[in-house]
C-alpha cells in the first residue's frame, strides 16, 4: 500500500529547523519494493542509531511518483529503480548526485496452473508476448513506477502494447499487485525480494527468471531543492558506507538463507 498521501499529511509544514526533541526532519523517499520486501524495516533502525540527530521521515511511493516529489522539493533523499527517468531527473536539474547502491532482480510470477505454459522460460520478452497472446490475466502496476517502466520496457522490445483482453492496470504498489495477481490467478512482473518477503501469503509462483534484462538496479539521489541538505548526505554516505552495504547485504540471510539485495559498490 503506497503511504503517500497519508505522509505528506503527516509531515504537513516540515521546518528547516529542529523540532522540539531537537532532531532535524530528514524526509526520505523510498520504493514501494523497498517497504513491500521488507527491507525499510531492517534500514531505519541502523540508520537511525548511525544518526541520531534526524528525525528520520519516509514516504513510500512508485519511483515516477518520488520523483516528482523531488522536483517539488518535498523530499530531501529518495531511493529509486527507474534508471532512464534518474537521468532525465539529474538532467534537468533536481539532483545534486545520483549513485548506484543496490540491486536484485525481477521475476514473472503466476498460478500454480500457469495457463500461458511460460514456466522455466528464461527469456522475459517471450513470455509476456506469451502471456498476451493467450489472452491471459496479467497485472500491471500501472503506476509509473519503476517495476511499471521495465515492465513496459519489455514489452517494446516484445512489440506488445500495455493492453488487451487479459491486461489490468491495478494503480497501486508492489505488495498490492501480488495479492491481486493471487486472489485473481493472474501474471505480474514483480521484484524477487517483495515476492519471497510476502510469498507464503500469495497462491503464487516464480515462473521466469534469469533473464539479463530483469537487472533490478537501485540509485540513491540527493535533492537539489532539499531543505536538509546535510541530512540528504549523510543518508546517501550511510547507504554507501560499509555499515550501510552491511545492512543491505544481511537483509534475507536469516529468513531466507541468502541476501535479498546485493550492495554495488
Amino acid at each position: 500500500m503506497t503511504l503517500l498521501f497519508a505522509s505528506l499529511a503527516a509531515l504537513g509544514a516540515a521546518a528547516v529547523g529542529c523540532g522540539e526533541d531537537g532532531r532535524r526532519p530528514l524526509t526520505l523517499g523510498v520504493p514501494t519494493t523497498v517497504q513491500d520486501s521488507g527491507l525499510l524495516d531492517a534500514l531505519l533502525p541502523e540508520l537511525r542509531r548511525a544518526h541520531p540527530e534526524y528525525r528520520v521521515r519516509f514516504i513510500a511511493a512508485g519511483s515516477g511518483e518520488l520523483l516528482a516529489l523531488g522536483a517539488r522539493g518535498d523530499l530531501d533523499v529518495l531511493l529509486s529503480h527507474s534508471p532512464a527517468a534518474e537521468l532525465q531527473f539529474i538532467d534537468a536539474g533536481h539532483g545534486t548526485s545520483r549513485r548506484q547502491v543496490m540491486e536484485n532482480d525481477f521475476v514473472i510470477v503466476g498460478p500454480p496452473s500457469d495457463p500461458a505454459a511460460v514456466r522455466q522460460l528464461d527469456d522475459a520478452v517471450a513470455a509476456l508476448a506469451q502471456i498476451a497472446a493467450a489472452a491471459a490475466l496479467f497485472l500491471s502496476r500501472g503506476d509509473d513506477s519503476g517495476t511499471h517502466r521495465k515492465e513496459l520496457e519489455l514489452r517494446s522490445v516484445a512489440s506488445i502494447g500495455a493492453g488487451g483482453p487479459g491486461y489490468r492496470e491495478v494503480g497501486q504498489g508492489m505488495g498490492a499487485v501480488l495479492q491481486a495477481a493471487s486472489e485473481l490467478r493472474g501474471y505480474a512482473l514483480c521484484d524477487r525480494a517483495t515476492f519471497l518477503n510476502l510469498g507464503e501469503t500469495l497462491n503464487l509462483q516464480i515462473l521466469v527468471e534469469g533473464d539479463p534484462r530483469l537487472r533490478n538496479i537501485y540509485s540513491v539521489i540527493q535533492v537539489s531543492r532539499a531543505r536538509q541538505p546535510d541530512g540528504a548526505r549523510a543518508f546517501a554516505h550511510w547507504m554507501t558506507s560499509d555499515a550501510g552495504r552491511r545492512a543491505i547485504a544481511d537483509y534475507g540471510r536469516e529468513r531466507f538463507g541468502a541476501s535479498l539485495f546485493r550492495p554495488i559498490s
